[in-house]
Protein backbone atom coordinates (compact mmCIF):
# COMPACT_ATOMS: atom_id res chain seq x y z
CA UNK A 1 0.00 0.00 0.00
CA UNK A 2 3.03 2.57 0.84
CA UNK A 3 3.93 2.03 -2.93
CA UNK A 4 -0.17 3.00 -4.22
CA UNK A 5 0.54 6.03 -1.96
CA UNK A 6 3.70 7.20 -3.02
CA UNK A 7 2.32 6.80 -6.65
CA UNK A 8 -0.82 8.42 -6.00
CA UNK A 9 0.81 11.12 -4.42
CA UNK A 10 2.86 11.91 -7.22
CA UNK A 11 0.15 11.74 -9.58
CA UNK A 12 -1.47 14.36 -7.46
CA UNK A 13 1.67 16.54 -7.11
CA UNK A 14 3.01 17.13 -10.46
CA UNK A 15 0.22 18.43 -11.45
CA UNK A 16 -0.52 20.56 -8.40
CA UNK A 17 3.02 22.27 -8.65
CA UNK A 18 2.19 23.03 -11.75
CA UNK A 19 -1.25 24.28 -12.01
CA UNK A 20 -0.49 26.76 -8.41
CA UNK A 21 2.69 28.15 -10.49
CA UNK A 22 0.05 28.93 -13.29
CA UNK A 23 -2.36 30.48 -11.37
CA UNK A 24 -0.33 32.59 -8.71
CA UNK A 25 1.13 33.92 -11.92
CA UNK A 26 -1.91 34.69 -13.39
CA UNK A 27 -3.51 36.27 -10.40
CA UNK A 28 -0.33 38.44 -9.64
CA UNK A 29 -0.36 39.65 -12.89
CA UNK A 30 -4.21 40.38 -12.84
CA UNK A 31 -2.85 42.06 -9.99
CA UNK A 32 -0.60 44.40 -11.57
CA UNK A 33 -2.80 45.00 -14.49
CA UNK A 34 -5.34 46.66 -11.78
CA UNK A 35 -3.03 48.69 -10.16
CA UNK A 36 -0.97 49.86 -13.72
CA UNK A 37 -3.32 52.84 -13.45
CA UNK A 38 -2.06 54.03 -10.04
CA UNK A 39 1.75 53.37 -10.59
CA UNK A 40 2.28 54.04 -14.20
CA UNK A 41 3.90 56.93 -14.72
CA UNK A 42 4.38 58.31 -11.64
CA UNK A 43 8.01 58.12 -11.11
CA UNK A 44 7.92 54.85 -9.73
CA UNK A 45 11.33 52.22 -9.74
CA UNK A 46 11.99 48.79 -10.32
CA UNK A 47 12.24 48.01 -6.96
CA UNK A 48 9.22 49.16 -6.06
CA UNK A 49 7.83 47.47 -8.52
CA UNK A 50 9.65 43.71 -7.42
CA UNK A 51 8.30 44.70 -4.06
CA UNK A 52 4.77 45.28 -5.10
CA UNK A 53 4.76 41.99 -6.87
CA UNK A 54 6.52 39.57 -4.06
CA UNK A 55 4.04 41.39 -1.63
CA UNK A 56 1.35 40.55 -4.20
CA UNK A 57 2.21 36.91 -5.01
CA UNK A 58 1.52 36.46 -0.80
CA UNK A 59 -1.70 37.93 -0.48
CA UNK A 60 -3.07 35.36 -3.77
CA UNK A 61 -1.39 32.64 -2.41
CA UNK A 62 -4.62 31.68 -0.17
CA UNK A 63 -6.84 31.94 -3.40
CA UNK A 64 -4.45 29.76 -5.63
CA UNK A 65 -4.15 27.41 -3.05
CA UNK A 66 -7.87 26.79 -3.48
CA UNK A 67 -7.76 26.27 -7.45
CA UNK A 68 -4.81 24.16 -7.45
CA UNK A 69 -6.09 21.71 -4.98
CA UNK A 70 -9.50 21.54 -7.25
CA UNK A 71 -7.90 21.30 -10.62
CA UNK A 72 -4.89 18.59 -9.56
CA UNK A 73 -7.50 16.05 -7.86
CA UNK A 74 -9.81 16.33 -11.09
CA UNK A 75 -7.18 15.46 -13.13
CA UNK A 76 -5.00 13.20 -11.21
CA UNK A 77 -8.12 10.93 -10.43
CA UNK A 78 -9.18 11.83 -14.50
CA UNK A 79 -5.88 10.43 -15.40
CA UNK A 80 -5.98 7.52 -13.55
CA UNK A 81 -9.69 6.59 -14.68
CA UNK A 82 -8.99 7.45 -18.10
CA UNK A 83 -5.67 4.89 -18.70
CA UNK A 84 -7.84 2.12 -17.22
CA UNK A 85 -5.17 2.47 -13.64
CA UNK A 86 -8.46 3.18 -11.34
CA UNK A 87 -9.95 0.07 -12.28
CA UNK A 88 -7.72 -2.13 -11.94
CA UNK A 89 -6.84 -0.94 -8.88
CA UNK A 90 -10.68 -1.45 -7.69
CA UNK A 91 -10.41 -4.99 -9.01
CA UNK A 92 -7.80 -5.38 -6.77
CA UNK A 93 -10.05 -4.68 -3.58
CA UNK A 94 -9.04 -1.20 -3.00
CA UNK A 95 -11.73 1.27 -2.33
CA UNK A 96 -12.03 4.85 -3.75
CA UNK A 97 -12.03 5.95 -0.14
CA UNK A 98 -8.98 3.94 0.72
CA UNK A 99 -7.35 5.16 -2.69
CA UNK A 100 -7.97 8.95 -2.05
CA UNK A 101 -6.84 8.88 2.13
CA UNK A 102 -3.59 10.42 0.82
CA UNK A 103 -4.39 12.62 -0.76
CA UNK A 104 -6.75 13.43 1.49
CA UNK A 105 -3.96 14.14 4.25
CA UNK A 106 -2.00 16.29 2.00
CA UNK A 107 -5.63 18.52 1.35
CA UNK A 108 -5.90 18.86 5.08
CA UNK A 109 -2.18 19.91 5.74
CA UNK A 110 -3.13 22.33 2.82
CA UNK A 111 -5.78 23.87 4.60
CA UNK A 112 -4.20 24.10 7.78
CA UNK A 113 -0.99 26.04 5.45
CA UNK A 114 -3.99 27.91 4.03
CA UNK A 115 -5.25 28.95 6.86
CA UNK A 116 -1.41 30.76 8.55
CA UNK A 117 -1.02 31.96 4.97
CA UNK A 118 -4.93 34.08 6.00
CA UNK A 119 -3.72 34.65 9.38
CA UNK A 120 -0.54 35.82 9.30
CA UNK A 121 1.32 36.11 5.71
CA UNK A 122 -1.67 37.74 3.87
CA UNK A 123 -2.04 40.28 6.93
CA UNK A 124 1.73 40.79 6.44
CA UNK A 125 1.89 41.56 3.32
CA UNK A 126 -1.31 43.56 3.27
CA UNK A 127 0.12 46.21 5.44
CA UNK A 128 3.25 46.09 3.80
CA UNK A 129 1.41 46.32 0.04
CA UNK A 130 -0.58 49.28 1.61
CA UNK A 131 3.03 50.97 2.87
CA UNK A 132 4.61 50.73 -0.38
CA UNK A 133 1.05 52.50 -1.28
CA UNK A 134 0.97 55.43 0.69
CA UNK A 135 4.81 56.08 0.45
CA UNK A 136 4.57 56.48 -3.17
CA UNK A 137 1.09 58.80 -2.29
CA UNK A 138 2.80 61.02 -0.16
CA UNK A 139 4.90 62.39 -3.14
CA UNK A 140 1.47 63.43 -4.60
CA UNK A 141 -1.36 63.70 -1.95
CA UNK A 142 -4.26 63.15 -4.89
CA UNK A 143 -2.68 60.04 -5.72
CA UNK A 144 -3.76 59.04 -2.08
CA UNK A 145 -7.37 59.79 -2.46
CA UNK A 146 -9.72 57.14 -4.29
CA UNK A 147 -12.87 57.80 -5.95
CA UNK A 148 -16.49 55.89 -4.53
CA UNK A 149 -15.39 55.67 -0.81
CA UNK A 150 -14.22 57.76 2.58
CA UNK A 151 -10.44 58.04 2.24
CA UNK A 152 -9.10 58.27 5.65
CA UNK A 153 -5.15 58.85 4.36
CA UNK A 154 -5.45 62.17 4.50
CA UNK A 155 -4.91 63.58 8.44
CA UNK A 156 -8.13 65.49 10.38
CA UNK A 157 -10.40 64.73 7.15
CA UNK A 158 -12.65 61.56 5.67
CA UNK A 159 -13.46 62.72 2.39
CA UNK A 160 -15.52 60.97 -0.65
CA UNK A 161 -16.13 61.84 -4.07
CA UNK A 162 -17.67 60.46 -7.07
CA UNK A 163 -14.79 60.94 -9.59
CA UNK A 164 -10.68 62.28 -10.23
CA UNK A 165 -10.01 63.51 -13.93
CA UNK A 166 -8.11 65.56 -15.16
CA UNK A 167 -4.31 65.84 -16.20
CA UNK A 168 -2.78 65.46 -12.77
CA UNK A 169 -6.10 63.75 -11.38
CA UNK A 170 -6.33 66.64 -9.31
CA UNK A 171 -9.86 67.76 -9.84
CA UNK A 172 -12.59 66.31 -7.87
CA UNK A 173 -16.77 65.95 -8.53
CA UNK A 174 -19.84 65.41 -6.04
CA UNK A 175 -17.37 65.91 -2.92
CA UNK A 176 -18.45 65.67 1.03
CA UNK A 177 -15.71 65.70 3.67
CA UNK A 178 -15.94 65.50 7.53
CA UNK A 179 -13.85 68.15 8.82
CA UNK A 180 -12.56 66.03 11.99
CA UNK A 181 -9.50 68.11 12.57
CA UNK A 182 -10.49 70.01 15.91
CA UNK A 183 -10.97 66.24 17.70
CA UNK A 184 -14.29 66.77 18.11
CA UNK A 185 -15.94 64.09 16.34
CA UNK A 186 -17.60 64.95 12.93
CA UNK A 187 -19.36 68.03 13.47
CA UNK A 188 -18.65 70.07 10.45
CA UNK A 189 -19.54 68.58 7.23
CA UNK A 190 -18.82 70.03 3.96
CA UNK A 191 -20.32 69.42 0.48
CA UNK A 192 -19.39 70.94 -2.77
CA UNK A 193 -20.32 70.16 -6.23
CA UNK A 194 -16.22 70.28 -7.95
CA UNK A 195 -13.04 70.89 -6.01
CA UNK A 196 -9.64 71.20 -6.78
CA UNK A 197 -6.36 70.03 -4.78
CA UNK A 198 -3.70 72.20 -5.21
CA UNK A 199 -0.04 71.09 -3.54
CA UNK A 200 3.52 71.56 -4.21
CA UNK A 201 6.22 68.86 -3.91
CA UNK A 202 7.76 68.80 -0.59
CA UNK A 203 5.40 71.18 0.82
CA UNK A 204 3.99 70.40 4.23
CA UNK A 205 0.41 71.97 3.06
CA UNK A 206 -2.44 70.58 0.89
CA UNK A 207 -4.71 73.06 -0.55
CA UNK A 208 -8.51 71.95 -1.75
CA UNK A 209 -10.38 74.41 -3.16
CA UNK A 210 -14.41 73.58 -3.37
CA UNK A 211 -16.98 75.28 -5.00
CA UNK A 212 -20.64 75.95 -5.22
CA UNK A 213 -21.79 73.67 -2.16
CA UNK A 214 -22.53 73.98 1.30
CA UNK A 215 -20.76 74.25 4.78
CA UNK A 216 -23.32 71.91 8.34
CA UNK A 217 -21.64 72.49 12.03
CA UNK A 218 -23.49 71.26 15.01
CA UNK A 219 -21.98 73.49 17.59
CA UNK A 220 -21.11 72.47 21.17
CA UNK A 221 -23.73 71.34 24.02
CA UNK A 222 -22.92 74.16 26.40
CA UNK A 223 -24.19 76.47 22.97
CA UNK A 224 -26.95 73.78 21.66
CA UNK A 225 -29.92 75.67 23.49
CA UNK A 226 -29.32 79.00 21.50
CA UNK A 227 -27.83 77.66 18.33
CA UNK A 228 -27.46 73.74 18.05
CA UNK A 229 -26.25 73.79 14.44
CA UNK A 230 -25.69 76.33 11.70
CA UNK A 231 -25.78 75.86 7.88
CA UNK A 232 -24.35 77.78 4.98
CA UNK A 233 -23.91 77.69 1.32
CA UNK A 234 -20.67 79.62 -0.61
CA UNK A 235 -19.50 79.63 -3.86
CA UNK A 236 -15.69 79.28 -3.31
CA UNK A 237 -14.26 77.81 -0.03
CA UNK A 238 -10.66 76.75 0.72
CA UNK A 239 -9.23 74.16 2.77
CA UNK A 240 -5.56 74.46 3.73
CA UNK A 241 -4.36 70.53 5.13
CA UNK A 242 -1.62 69.96 6.59
CA UNK A 243 0.12 66.98 5.41
CA UNK A 244 3.59 67.31 7.09
CA UNK A 245 2.23 63.86 9.34
CA UNK A 246 0.99 62.03 5.80
CA UNK A 247 4.52 62.77 4.36
CA UNK A 248 6.82 60.27 6.55
CA UNK A 249 7.72 56.77 5.94
CA UNK A 250 5.03 54.40 6.74
CA UNK A 251 5.43 51.34 8.54
CA UNK A 252 3.47 48.47 8.94
CA UNK A 253 2.93 48.26 12.17
CA UNK A 254 1.00 51.87 12.08
CA UNK A 255 -1.57 50.85 9.29
CA UNK A 256 -4.48 49.63 10.49
CA UNK A 257 -7.02 47.66 8.50
CA UNK A 258 -9.45 45.16 9.02
CA UNK A 259 -6.83 42.85 6.29
CA UNK A 260 -3.77 43.94 8.55
CA UNK A 261 -5.11 42.48 11.33
CA UNK A 262 -4.64 38.58 13.01
CA UNK A 263 -7.70 36.69 13.84
CA UNK A 264 -7.24 37.50 17.58
CA UNK A 265 -6.38 40.91 16.88
CA UNK A 266 -9.62 41.47 15.32
CA UNK A 267 -11.44 39.17 18.33
CA UNK A 268 -9.98 42.00 20.29
CA UNK A 269 -10.73 44.98 18.18
CA UNK A 270 -14.44 44.56 17.14
CA UNK A 271 -15.87 45.01 20.73
CA UNK A 272 -14.57 48.88 20.70
CA UNK A 273 -16.01 49.05 17.14
CA UNK A 274 -18.99 47.82 17.76
CA UNK A 275 -19.52 49.91 21.25
CA UNK A 276 -18.28 52.83 19.00
CA UNK A 277 -21.05 52.71 16.74
CA UNK A 278 -24.02 51.99 19.11
CA UNK A 279 -22.63 55.42 21.19
CA UNK A 280 -22.59 57.40 17.83
CA UNK A 281 -26.28 56.09 16.65
CA UNK A 282 -27.19 57.23 20.22
CA UNK A 283 -25.43 60.50 20.03
CA UNK A 284 -27.26 60.94 16.71
CA UNK A 285 -31.09 60.28 18.23
CA UNK A 286 -30.08 62.42 21.35
CA UNK A 287 -29.16 65.43 18.89
CA UNK A 288 -31.72 64.76 16.80
CA UNK A 289 -34.20 65.05 19.86
CA UNK A 290 -32.41 67.99 21.29
CA UNK A 291 -33.15 70.04 17.98
CA UNK A 292 -36.80 69.14 17.65
CA UNK A 293 -37.61 70.53 21.12
CA UNK A 294 -39.17 67.26 21.87
CA UNK A 295 -38.40 68.12 25.57
CA UNK A 296 -41.39 71.04 25.98
CA UNK A 297 -43.98 67.99 24.45
CA UNK A 298 -45.64 66.14 27.11
CA UNK A 299 -49.28 65.38 28.21
CA UNK A 300 -51.54 67.65 30.00
CA UNK A 301 -54.11 65.97 32.63
CA UNK A 302 -58.01 66.59 31.55
CA UNK A 303 -58.69 68.78 34.69
CA UNK A 304 -56.08 71.17 33.22
CA UNK A 305 -57.15 71.80 29.41
CA UNK A 306 -58.95 74.56 28.99
CA UNK A 307 -62.47 73.47 27.98
CA UNK A 308 -62.62 76.83 26.07
CA UNK A 309 -59.95 75.94 23.29
CA UNK A 310 -60.83 74.77 20.01
CA UNK A 311 -60.10 71.25 19.37
CA UNK A 312 -57.66 72.03 16.07
CA UNK A 313 -54.31 73.55 17.78
CA UNK A 314 -54.05 76.45 15.05
CA UNK A 315 -57.48 77.50 15.56
CA UNK A 316 -56.84 79.10 18.47
CA UNK A 317 -54.85 81.59 16.91
CA UNK A 318 -54.83 84.89 14.40
CA UNK A 319 -53.44 84.14 10.85
CA UNK A 320 -50.29 86.31 11.68
CA UNK A 321 -49.52 83.85 14.44
CA UNK A 322 -50.49 80.85 12.39
CA UNK A 323 -48.22 82.45 9.77
CA UNK A 324 -45.44 82.50 12.56
CA UNK A 325 -46.33 78.72 13.71
CA UNK A 326 -46.13 77.19 10.36
CA UNK A 327 -43.06 78.81 9.22
CA UNK A 328 -41.16 77.73 12.53
CA UNK A 329 -41.83 74.45 11.98
CA UNK A 330 -41.27 74.08 8.56
CA UNK A 331 -37.83 75.45 9.46
CA UNK A 332 -37.71 72.82 12.16
CA UNK A 333 -38.56 69.98 10.08
CA UNK A 334 -35.90 71.25 7.17
CA UNK A 335 -33.21 71.11 9.88
CA UNK A 336 -34.08 67.52 11.13
CA UNK A 337 -34.13 66.40 7.32
CA UNK A 338 -31.01 68.28 6.74
CA UNK A 339 -29.06 66.92 9.60
CA UNK A 340 -30.36 63.60 8.96
CA UNK A 341 -28.93 63.73 5.25
CA UNK A 342 -25.69 64.91 6.09
CA UNK A 343 -25.59 61.95 8.65
CA UNK A 344 -26.74 59.29 6.51
CA UNK A 345 -23.08 58.59 4.74
CA UNK A 346 -21.24 58.67 7.63
CA UNK A 347 -23.62 56.69 9.19
CA UNK A 348 -23.95 54.20 6.45
CA UNK A 349 -19.65 54.47 6.55
CA UNK A 350 -19.78 53.61 9.87
CA UNK A 351 -22.01 50.99 9.61
CA UNK A 352 -19.80 49.30 6.58
CA UNK A 353 -16.49 49.35 8.76
CA UNK A 354 -18.30 47.32 11.56
CA UNK A 355 -19.80 44.78 8.58
CA UNK A 356 -15.80 44.51 7.03
CA UNK A 357 -14.25 43.60 10.42
CA UNK A 358 -16.89 41.59 11.19
CA UNK A 359 -17.01 39.16 7.85
CA UNK A 360 -13.63 39.40 7.46
CA UNK A 361 -13.20 37.70 10.71
CA UNK A 362 -15.74 34.88 9.90
CA UNK A 363 -14.47 34.89 6.39
CA UNK A 364 -10.83 33.97 7.27
CA UNK A 365 -12.24 30.86 9.09
CA UNK A 366 -14.37 30.00 6.33
CA UNK A 367 -12.05 30.55 2.93
CA UNK A 368 -9.47 28.17 5.26
CA UNK A 369 -11.33 25.47 4.48
CA UNK A 370 -11.98 26.45 0.65
CA UNK A 371 -9.16 23.54 -0.07
CA UNK A 372 -10.94 20.65 1.67
CA UNK A 373 -14.19 21.35 0.51
CA UNK A 374 -13.39 21.65 -3.54
CA UNK A 375 -11.04 18.91 -2.98
CA UNK A 376 -14.44 16.87 -2.09
CA UNK A 377 -15.69 18.16 -5.51
CA UNK A 378 -12.75 17.53 -7.91
CA UNK A 379 -11.76 14.34 -6.90
CA UNK A 380 -14.61 12.32 -7.10
CA UNK A 381 -15.50 14.81 -10.19
CA UNK A 382 -12.15 13.11 -11.39
CA UNK A 383 -13.25 9.55 -11.36
CA UNK A 384 -16.67 10.34 -13.15
CA UNK A 385 -15.55 11.97 -16.04
CA UNK A 386 -12.89 10.17 -16.86
CA UNK A 387 -10.83 12.53 -18.14
CA UNK A 388 -7.20 13.99 -17.23
CA UNK A 389 -4.77 16.79 -18.82
CA UNK A 390 -5.60 20.22 -19.19
CA UNK A 391 -8.61 19.93 -21.40
CA UNK A 392 -11.91 19.26 -19.49
CA UNK A 393 -10.81 19.16 -16.33
CA UNK A 394 -9.14 22.97 -16.91
CA UNK A 395 -12.64 24.06 -18.35
CA UNK A 396 -14.67 22.30 -15.20
CA UNK A 397 -12.13 23.79 -12.33
CA UNK A 398 -12.71 27.42 -13.66
CA UNK A 399 -16.39 26.72 -13.81
CA UNK A 400 -16.41 25.42 -10.46
CA UNK A 401 -14.20 27.77 -8.92
CA UNK A 402 -15.88 31.22 -10.57
CA UNK A 403 -18.84 30.12 -8.51
CA UNK A 404 -17.34 29.16 -5.66
CA UNK A 405 -15.55 32.53 -5.55
CA UNK A 406 -18.72 34.41 -6.83
CA UNK A 407 -20.98 33.11 -3.89
CA UNK A 408 -18.24 34.26 -1.73
CA UNK A 409 -17.83 37.21 -2.99
CA UNK A 410 -21.23 38.42 -3.35
CA UNK A 411 -21.96 36.94 0.33
CA UNK A 412 -19.48 39.30 1.96
CA UNK A 413 -21.11 42.05 -0.48
CA UNK A 414 -24.69 41.26 1.51
CA UNK A 415 -22.83 41.44 4.98
CA UNK A 416 -21.06 44.48 4.50
CA UNK A 417 -24.34 45.97 3.30
CA UNK A 418 -26.23 44.49 6.24
CA UNK A 419 -28.37 42.79 3.98
CA UNK A 420 -27.21 39.52 5.59
CA UNK A 421 -25.65 38.78 8.54
CA UNK A 422 -21.54 38.84 9.01
CA UNK A 423 -21.76 35.09 9.54
CA UNK A 424 -24.22 33.46 6.94
CA UNK A 425 -22.29 36.15 4.10
CA UNK A 426 -19.30 34.74 5.01
CA UNK A 427 -20.09 30.68 5.01
CA UNK A 428 -22.92 31.15 2.10
CA UNK A 429 -20.41 29.81 -0.83
CA UNK A 430 -19.42 26.91 1.78
CA UNK A 431 -23.23 26.20 2.33
CA UNK A 432 -23.90 25.78 -1.30
CA UNK A 433 -21.13 24.28 -2.45
CA UNK A 434 -20.55 21.31 0.49
CA UNK A 435 -24.11 19.45 -0.83
CA UNK A 436 -22.67 19.41 -4.15
CA UNK A 437 -19.62 17.69 -2.56
CA UNK A 438 -21.59 15.28 -0.92
CA UNK A 439 -23.21 14.32 -4.15
CA UNK A 440 -20.47 13.65 -5.99
CA UNK A 441 -18.30 11.90 -3.52
CA UNK A 442 -21.90 9.49 -2.89
CA UNK A 443 -22.00 8.90 -6.88
CA UNK A 444 -18.52 8.42 -7.14
CA UNK A 445 -18.30 5.66 -4.66
CA UNK A 446 -21.27 4.05 -6.05
CA UNK A 447 -19.44 4.46 -9.72
CA UNK A 448 -22.29 6.15 -11.12
CA UNK A 449 -22.22 9.20 -13.37
CA UNK A 450 -23.10 12.70 -12.37
CA UNK A 451 -26.76 12.23 -14.18
CA UNK A 452 -28.83 8.95 -14.33
CA UNK A 453 -30.32 10.11 -17.32
CA UNK A 454 -32.42 7.00 -17.41
CA UNK A 455 -34.17 7.99 -14.30
CA UNK A 456 -35.32 11.07 -16.31
CA UNK A 457 -35.98 8.73 -19.58
CA UNK A 458 -37.62 6.12 -17.89
CA UNK A 459 -40.99 7.66 -17.26
CA UNK A 460 -41.57 9.07 -21.05
CA UNK A 461 -40.15 5.85 -22.64
CA UNK A 462 -43.32 3.47 -20.34
CA UNK A 463 -45.79 6.80 -21.40
CA UNK A 464 -44.71 6.28 -25.30
CA UNK A 465 -45.06 2.77 -25.29
CA UNK A 466 -48.36 3.03 -23.81
CA UNK A 467 -49.91 5.48 -25.73
CA UNK A 468 -48.45 3.16 -28.80
CA UNK A 469 -49.90 -0.02 -27.44
CA UNK A 470 -53.49 2.02 -27.02
CA UNK A 471 -53.02 3.21 -30.32
CA UNK A 472 -52.67 -0.03 -32.06
CA UNK A 473 -55.76 -1.56 -30.23
CA UNK A 474 -58.13 0.92 -31.23
CA UNK A 475 -56.43 0.25 -34.59
CA UNK A 476 -57.34 -3.57 -34.80
CA UNK A 477 -60.55 -2.77 -33.08
CA UNK A 478 -61.88 -0.19 -36.22
CA UNK A 479 -60.54 -3.18 -38.70
CA UNK A 480 -62.93 -5.69 -37.01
Amino acid sequence: MKILDKYILKSYLTPFLATFLIVLFVLVMQALWLAFDDIAGKGIDLVFILQFLYYTALIVTPQALPIAVLLSSIMALGNLAENYEFAAIKSAGVSLQRLVRPLLILTILLSFVNFLFLNKVYTYAMGKQKGLYLNIKKKKPALALVAGSFNTEIPGYHIKFDKKYGKDENLLDNILIYDLSENKGNNKIITAKTGKIISEKGSKYMSLVLNDGNFFEDHVKGNSDKMPSSTATFDEYEILINISSFSGNVEIDSIKSYQTLSLDQLNDTLPSIKLNYDEYIEGRALNLYRNSDAKKLYAYPDSLINKKLKPGILDNFDSQAQLRILSAAAQKSDQAVNIIKNKKTFLKFKRTVLNKYETEYYNRIAFSLSCLILFFIGAPLGSIIRKGGFGLPMILAICIYVVYFFTNTFGRNLAEESSVTALLGSWISAIIMIPFAFLLTRRATKDRGIFNIGVFLQPITKLLKKLNTKSNTNAISNDE
